[in-house]
């Protein structure tokens, strides 16, 4: 089983809206409601490859249920903790004439110390279960910072395999306690490593550098693909995987649907090049989708062979 966490849950509202202006009167041409947050669009893409998964978080009042029925109605298997406070809605504009997206995410309920309290012992006996756990997101009000990096070394004693998609502090504190792998893109690598990439070789170390912080292994998100050094026969490899990006239709949850792509197949057993080829493929094909992390797996295997997987060689200084 794959245990999705999803702290700051969402009901996530996108609208297609032509020449979008600011303080324009506009209406949408196209628009989707589905339940959201970064841990649910990984579970919702991970549904529809067909991989074992239950989400959970923490879900509040009537925005809450709606997160809860339609992840159940889309036969995604929950179990969020329900809070006092109301879960948030997040908007995003996406103007199908430029291409261009803006998004709107409220900041979210604040949760007690007692409601986080009954998600550790939730997770905790979720775990008994799973064999990878991903947390993904941001934190509500009321939780600390550190509520990542004191359950991934909870669920390391129970040899479950953590991966790790945040950003901020709470993502510096997980690095350190050593989850199996890190997955942020490069805005967020760059707030991690504490300086901005100017080329590719910058972005090739950069990976390294957030191994060296304390993440088993590290992928780092791209535009048109990804950076990673993972463990490939027992040593640590770096690879570059490239794929010409495709006209989006809408590109909300790509990234998302690039971790569930790897997830599914560090899952079942591919080989390290092709988990991060299978999310490439992934994270590519959702954006042809009007819907954060919804995936087409007939046109995610037609991606896989237009995907180039190149290893590289470690800095030098570390080779």
């Amino acid at each position: 089983m794959i245990v999705t966490v999803t702290l700051n849950s969402a009901v996530d509202k996108t609208l297609a809206v032509p020449n979008f202006r600011l303080g324009r009167r506009h209406r949408s041409v196209e628009q989707t409601t589905l339940p959201g947050g970064k841990g649910v669009n990984i579970a919702r893409a991970l549904k529809a490859l067909g991989q074992p998964v239950i989400a959970t978080g923490f879900a509040g009042g009537p925005t809450g249920t709606r997160i809860v029925e339609g992840l159940t109605a889309e036969s995604v298997l929950t179990d969020f903790v329900r809070i006092r406070e109301e879960s948030r809605t997040n908007t995003a504009v996406l103007d199908p004439t430029t291409g261009l997206q803006t998004e709107i995410n409220e900041r979210g309920p604040r949760v007690s110390e007692q409601e986080v309290e009954l998600f550790r012992d939730k997770l905790l006996y979720l775990a008994q279960g799973a064999q990878v756990c991903v947390f993904a997101g941001s934190i509500p009000n009321g939780v600390e910072a550190d509520i990542y990096a004191g359950l991934i070394r909870e669920l390391r004693k129970r040899g479950v395999s953590t991966i790790v998609d945040t950003d901020g502090e709470p993502l510096r504190l997980a690095v350190r306690a050593e989850p199996s792998v890190v997955s942020p893109n490069v805005l967020e690598a760059e707030e991690l490593v504490g300086h901005e990439f100017n080329d590719d070789d910058d972005r090739i170390v950069a990976v390294h550098e957030m191994v060296e912080l304390g993440a088993r292994e590290a992928i780092m998100t791209a535009s048109d693909g990804c950076f990673a050094e993972v463990i490939d026969d027992g040593t640590p490899q770096l690879y570059r995987v490239r794929l010409d990006p495709l006209e989006p239709v809408a590109a909300v949850g790509s990234g998302d649907a690039f971790l569930a792509g790897y997830v599914a197949a560090r899952y079942t057993g591919s080989p390290p090049a092709e988990c991060l080829r299978f999310g490439v493929a992934c994270g590519a094909e959702s954006t042809q989708h009007f819907g954060a992390g919804s995936v087409d797996p007939r046109e995610v295997e037609r991606l896989m062979g237009e995907i180039d997987v190149a290893p590289l060689a470690l800095p030098a200084e570390v080779s």
